[in-house]
């Protein structure tokens, strides 16, 4: 993948098809599966990244160019007026342009490479999730201990990514209300960091440490001192 930074806000990259089938993906489902389109692009976000130092903390405008070989892709990350009505973005060319901040920025991806069609499963929409990171597994156990009076409505995965741990945490709406989801969440943040790292990357280039009933099986191996 090339790679070229315009500016501090804004990166250009290029990826051919050829490389697209390395990673995994076929051509045809870049286009009209848009969870699989995203895992690419949030896979060639991450190495943007770590070769230009380009973190995304905010909302992104994307451009995406098909070529006869591959894909130019423009990443721009955008600010929140001052007002909070608009977001602004300035483009490759210098140029400075403002839109209304409900035109959902997570909805660009779907715009620039395609609808999933298949249905959504209902159980889905349902589900609240967070993910959290945390720089040092101390940090994981005593939350577990923290939590040890969790009972049913959550689902709960460990990963281990880029020296950093990260918990994938999803609650149950028909078991818990939302005064205990936020509850939970309050908890799970004062020992962690909110994270915007994806699960799609998480499944692809993170180790599992532990999964389902993750809390008490860090428990189990970490008992409390006496």
């Amino acid at each position: 993948m090339e790679i070229e930074r315009i500016n501090e806000n804004t990166v250009k990259f290029y990826i051919s098809y050829i490389d697209i089938e390395d990673r995994g993906f076929e051509r045809e489902e870049i286009w009209y599966n848009r969870e699989r389109s995203e895992q690419l692009f949030w896979q060639m976000m991450d190495e943007v990244n770590y070769k230009e130092d380009f973190n995304v903390d905010g909302p992104l405008w994307i451009q995406v160019q098909a070529l006869e070989k591959g894909l130019e892709i423009i990443v721009t990350k955008a600010q929140i007026s001052k007002n909070g009505d608009n977001i602004e973005l300035q483009t490759e060319d210098g140029n400075t342009v403002d839109f209304p901040v409900d035109k959902k920025i997570e909805n660009m991806l779907e715009d620039k490479f395609g609808k999933h069609e298949e249905p959504l499963d209902e159980e889905d929409d349902d589900k609240l999730w967070i993910i959290a990171d945390f720089v040092d597994f101390e940090d994981v156990i005593q939350l577990s201990h923290y939590l040890d009076d969790l009972q049913e409505g959550t689902m709960e995965t460990l990963y281990h990514y880029n020296n950093k741990y990260y918990l994938y945490m999803e609650f149950s709406e028909e078991e818990l209300d939302e005064k205990q989801q936020e509850d939970i969440i309050s908890k799970v943040f004062e020992f962690a960091d909110d994270s915007d790292i994806t699960i799609h990357v998480l499944e692809e280039y993170g180790k599992k440490i532990f999964e389902e009933d993750m809390f008490n099986k860090v428990r189990s191996h970490f008992p409390v001192q006496v």
